[in-house]
């Protein structure tokens, strides 16, 4: 697997908990290494905790992409995207994966566990770790962020 990445992060709240252990797995199977943030049992927790956890991470280079899972993607992606330099985009089908990747150069997945079935949201991880940002006139763009 060619993965433009390879230190990978990852983090749920209690929504996402067990999407979060199957992309883990996943990624696992596929002889990527991940670095879990948890949460590491399925009890509730607040997402902005683990988000900006995760986003914090990210940002310092500890890991060059993060993937966060809660219920819809947005409470996750809200939370991480208030630390500066972090770009985290709900994705929810494979145009708006590749997208926000070519031009917005996200740096964070947030999925959906309660709208994205497993089988897409694998596949939509895929496709995050495989697509290069497409610099140029969105290179400018991404700079006004």
């Amino acid at each position: 697997m060619n993965f433009l990445f390879k230190k990978i992060c990852i983090a749920s709240d209690h929504a996402g908990y067990n999407l979060k252990e199957q992309i883990k797995d996943h990624l696992i199977n596929k002889y990527v290494s991940i670095f879990d943030l948890g949460p590491y049992q399925n009890k509730s927790v607040d997402y902005p905790d683990y988000a900006k956890k995760l986003a914090k991470r990210v940002k310092a280079q500890k890991s060059d992409i993060g993937i966060l899972v809660c219920g819809s993607g947005t409470g996750m992606a809200i939370s991480a995207n208030k630390i500066r330099g972090i770009r985290a985009a709900v994705c929810y089908n494979a145009s708006s994966t590749r997208l926000s990747r070519q031009h917005n150069n996200a740096n964070i997945i947030a999925l959906g566990a309660r709208l994205t079935k497993k089988s897409l949201s694998l596949k939509l991880v895929e496709i995050f770790l495989k697509t290069k940002f497409d610099g140029g006139r969105h290179l400018k763009r991404i700079k006004k962020i």
